[in-house]
């Protein structure tokens, strides 16, 4: 059993982007899911397709280098970071989105910030 999914699927993200394998599979969950949506409503994948118990995450490209050249986990099991609308952190200077698991469900910072809502941060991708 893993302590951390999410930071388990970033890390096979990471790794098969390092190794530029053309897809990635991850176990399936909800936040998971909403995970992989947003990354390809943001443009980081080229496409997600939702099994009975895997994600199957095709990563994109471009010229022969991977898209997303930096993911890091912020909240931890261990050591959860919650954050308010005002305090939404711009990453990498507005080139990168980060991650808010917040009461209207998982959502990139932008969103969270126009709707004013706050809530956990759990990564940030550039």
């Amino acid at each position: 059993m893993l302590t951390d999914p999410i930071a388990d699927m970033l890390t096979r993200i990471r790794n098969a982007h390092s190794a530029l394998h053309k897809d990635v599979k991850v176990p399936k969950s909800r936040i998971k899911v909403a995970l992989a949506n947003i990354l390809k409503d943001e443009g980081y994948v080229d496409n997600v397709e939702v099994g009975d118990s895997e994600i199957a995450i095709t990563l994109k490209y471009d010229h022969g280098r991977p898209v997303i050249s930096g993911l890091k986990r912020i909240s931890t099991p261990g050591r959860r970071v919650y954050v308010n609308s005002r305090q939404i952190p711009k990453v990498q200077n507005g080139l990168g989105i980060c991650i808010l698991s917040t009461s209207s469900g998982v959502m990139d910072g932008h969103s969270a910030s126009e709707k004013n809502i706050g809530g956990e941060l759990l990564c940030e991708i550039w």
